[in-house]
């Protein structure tokens, strides 16, 4: 009896504090991974992935960047969003050719009973461009996940 009395108590410490796992990858959703429209209106998707929620926290590190089309420089906003509607962390990408390191945790604990947790990058272009650049769409902000774990 003691001896199963040690093992829920130590069930218990992991089911609070979680443990950490191997890296969660992300998947791109278009071939390009990189804002070009002009989505002033509403933000696009660029990076998303489906897990089980078997820990305490998800500790995301991302990375933004805006562009330059002459003369303008590319800027604007990113979000991550869960299952499609909560948003867990937002912020700005500056217009000005400069990298954006923002970390995001996610307290997975509502979601321990849910076979499936979808996780999606954002991002949002406000200010640059509209004509010129690569596609002919104007600037772009470049976005990717540094790192991604389960904790």
């Amino acid at each position: 009896m003691e001896r199963l009395a040690r093992l829920e108590d130590r069930l218990d410490q992991l089911e609070r504090s979680g443990r950490e796992v191997d890296e969660v990858p992300f998947y791109p959703t278009n071939s390009r991974v990189m804002v070009y429209d002009d989505t002033s209106a509403s933000f696009s998707t660029t990076w998303e992935t489906i897990i089980t929620p078997r820990t305490a926290r998800l500790s995301l590190g991302l990375v933004f960047i805006g562009d330059y089309v002459s003369p303008n420089y590319t800027g604007g906003s990113w979000q991550v969003v869960v299952n499609d509607t909560t948003v867990i962390g937002s912020g700005s990408v500056p217009a000005s050719l400069t990298y954006v390191l923002p970390t995001v945790t996610l307290d997975l604990s509502p979601y321990r009973n849910a076979p499936d947790l979808k996780i999606q990058i954002q991002t949002q272009r406000t200010a640059g461009t509209t004509t010129g650049g690569k596609f002919g769409g104007g600037g772009a902000i470049g976005s990717a996940p540094r790192f991604a774990r389960q904790l």
